[in-house]
């Protein structure tokens, strides 16, 4: 079956607040206040430490079948500046998804990162580039066998989250989550929560104050 590209519903514009209040949430935090609910696969990793930097775009969904890069490709030419293309491949690690030539088209245009829960090859290229991060679940020279098939900007599920085009995809060395847009608003309240809450702990220890006393936590 052919590729098949999905148009969906142009989402309501994020209020610019949202959208750089969770540039300032650590994958950390987020995983905290979600349960683990908003977290994604951890042996998805990025192929570089990130260096404390981390990044931020909505979603462009790709499901791709394995051997087979179609959707991938389509996924990249139509993702706008800023965006982040995230590719299930079925954890499927004996053929690469995307490798230097799919992943520079990406970089030239001002897509934000690439995730990809499968593997990806010209590890060396991919590493290399400071202002593209790449995460995989692996890697393998073996290249792909079509370019015909799969699905773009359908609801995914990806490293064990679901993902749907323009929700909002996070990312740093801790790994990635995945905010479901219409609960965006939400989740950012709780992690600003939790952060205040951090930064008094650290006051606290910082101080000298016992831990067991910082976190409630009954001394034996």
């Amino acid at each position: 079956m052919p590729t098949r590209m999905f148009q969906p519903i142009e989402a309501l514009p994020l209020p610019d607040a949202v959208f750089r209040g969770w540039a300032e949430i650590p994958t950390t935090i987020a995983s905290d206040v979600s349960g683990g609910r908003l977290l994604m696969d951890p042996n998805i990793r990025p192929l570089r430490p990130l260096g404390g930097t981390r990044f931020l775009g909505l979603a462009v969904t790709a499901w791709c079948e394995p051997g087979d890069i179609g959707a991938a490709i389509y996924a990249i030419e139509h993702a706008k500046p800023g965006s982040v293309v995230v590719i299930d491949a079925g954890a499927n690690l004996q053929t690469a998804i995307v490798g230097e030539h799919l992943c520079g088209v990406a970089r030239r245009r001002g897509i934000a990162g690439l995730i990809a829960n499968g593997a990806v090859r010209d590890i060396a290229a991919l590493a290399a580039w400071p202002d593209f991060p790449v995460f995989a679940l692996g890697h393998t020279a073996r290249g792909p066998v079509s370019f015909e098939h799969g699905v773009v900007n359908d609801s995914i599920v990806c490293g064990g989250v679901s993902v749907r085009p323009y929700d909002l995809v996070l990312g740093d060395d801790d790994g990635l989550v995945v905010i479901p847009r219409d609960e965006a608003e939400q989740w950012l309240t709780k992690a600003r929560e939790k952060v205040a809450l951090e930064q008094e702990w650290d006051r606290r220890l910082s101080a000298g104050e016992s831990m067991f006393k910082v976190f409630g936590i009954s001394e034996p």
